[in-house]
C-alpha cells in the first residue's frame, strides 16, 4: 500500500476514533441524538479507512474489528438494539445473522435481507449500512457471504429462504414486503434466491449477468461478427434468468461491483422490450482519491435503500 494511501487510511481511522470518543461524551451527558450522530459518523469514517487499506490484511482486519465493536456499542448505548439471531436450516446447518428492527415493536414494517460481499463479514456490512437505514421505517437482516456461498447453489437458495421464513414469523415485519440485497458477488446469490422464492418483493441483484458472462466465455459460436439472428439468441440468453424473477430488480453496475456497465445497459434494454421491471444504479466514483478511484459508497447505499423503500412501499398496495 502506498504511503499516501496509508496516511489517508490512518487519518480516517483517527477520525473514527475521535467520533467514538465524542459519542461516549454525549452519552455521559445524556445527549443521545448527538451521540447517535457521532456513532454514525464514526462508522462511516471507519468504512472509508477500511476501503483504503483493502490490500493490507492486517490493517484491514484492525479497522473491521473497530466497525464490529462500534456496531455493538452503538446498539447497547443508544437503544438501537442490534440482535444476533440464529438461522437454523435443513441438515443441521446453523449460522448467525444480525437483525436491526425498524420503529417500534408494534410497527409492521418492510424488511430487507442483506448479504455481504465476498470480502467482508455481515457485521462489517451492517456498520456501513447503519447510517443509511437507521431512520428508515425498515428492518434489516444482515448475513455474511461466507455463510451462504460456501454451499451448493441449491443449498444457498434454501438457506436464504430460511432467512425469509425467520423474518416472516416476526410480528414487527410485514411478510409481504421483504426484499433482498446482495453486495458484490452476493448480487448473483440474490438473483438466484429471488428467482427461487417468489415471496421476495424487490431484489438488488445482478439479474443473472454474472452467470451470463461466465456462460458467454464458453460459447465459441457467439462472436463479434454474429448476424442478426445470433444477436436475438444472445439477447434471449442474457435476459433468461431475469425473466424468472417476478419482482422489481435493481442492478448496481460499475465501481466495485461484479456487473459491467455495458452488460447492464444491454440487459436493461432487453428487459424494457419484455416489460420486465429492472432499474440500474451506477455508483459515483471519487476521482483523485489516494491510491486511485474510490466508490462513493454513501450516495450509492442511500440510492439503493431509497429504491428498496419505494418498491417495498408499492408492494403494500392492494
Amino acid at each position: 500500500m502506498g504511503i499516501g494511501r496509508q496516511n489517508w487510511a490512518a487519518t480516517w481511522t483517527a477520525t473514527g476514533d475521535a467520533y467514538c470518543r465524542l459519542a461516549d461524551l454525549n452519552i455521559n451527558k445524556r445527549v443521545f441524538d448527538m451521540a447517535t450522530e457521532a456513532w454514525l459518523c464514526a462508522l462511516t469514517a471507519f468504512e472509508v479507512a477500511r476501503r483504503l487499506v483493502a490490500d493490507d490484511d492486517r490493517e484491514g482486519a484492525d479497522v473491521s474489528a473497530k466497525v464490529e465493536a462500534g456496531v455493538q456499542r452503538f446498539g447497547l448505548a443508544l437503544g438501537h438494539k442490534v440482535e444476533s439471531v440464529q438461522i437454523t436450516c435443513c441438515d443441521q446447518i446453523e449460522f448467525s445473522a444480525h437483525y436491526l428492527p425498524a420503529g417500534t415493536p408494534n410497527l409492521c414494517a418492510p424488511a430487507v435481507i442483506c448479504v455481504s460481499s465476498e470480502e467482508e463479514k455481515g457485521a462489517t456490512l451492517l456498520g456501513r449500512l447503519l447510517p443509511v437505514v437507521i431512520r428508515r421505517a425498515m428492518s434489516v437482516l444482515v448475513v455474511s457471504h461466507e455463510d451462504v456461498a460456501h454451499h451448493s447453489r441449491a443449498e444457498s437458495k434454501i438457506l436464504l429462504s430460511h432467512c425469509l421464513d425467520h423474518l416472516s414469523a416476526r410480528p414487527d415485519v410485514d411478510s409481504n414486503r421483504i426484499g433482498v440485497y446482495g453486495d458484490g458477488l452476493s448480487a448473483a446469490l440474490a438473483t438466484d434466491f429471488a428467482a427461487y422464492d417468489n415471496r421476495i418483493a424487490a431484489a438488488v441483484c445482478d439479474a443473472g449477468i454474472w452467470n451470463w458472462t461466465r456462460t458467454l466465455g464458453s460459447i465459441g459460436w457467439i462472436t463479434s461478427t454474429a448476424d442478426d439472428s445470433d444477436k436475438d439468441v444472445v439477447s434471449a440468453c442474457r435476459s433468461r434468468l431475469a425473466r424468472q424473477l417476478s419482482c422489481p430488480m435493481l442492478v448496481v453496475a460499475g465501481g466495485r461491483g461484479v456487473v459491467s456497465v455495458s452488460e447492464a445497459i444491454k440487459l436493461q434494454a432487453d428487459c424494457m422490450t419484455l416489460g420486465i421491471d429492472l432499474d440500474l444504479a451506477m455508483p459515483q466514483i471519487i476521482q483523485g482519491a489516494p491510491g486511485g478511484q474510490v466508490d462513493n459508497f454513501v450516495t450509492s447505499d442511500d440510492s439503493i435503500f431509497t429504491w428498496l423503500e419505494k418498491k417495498l412501499t408499492r408492494a403494500a398496495a392492494p
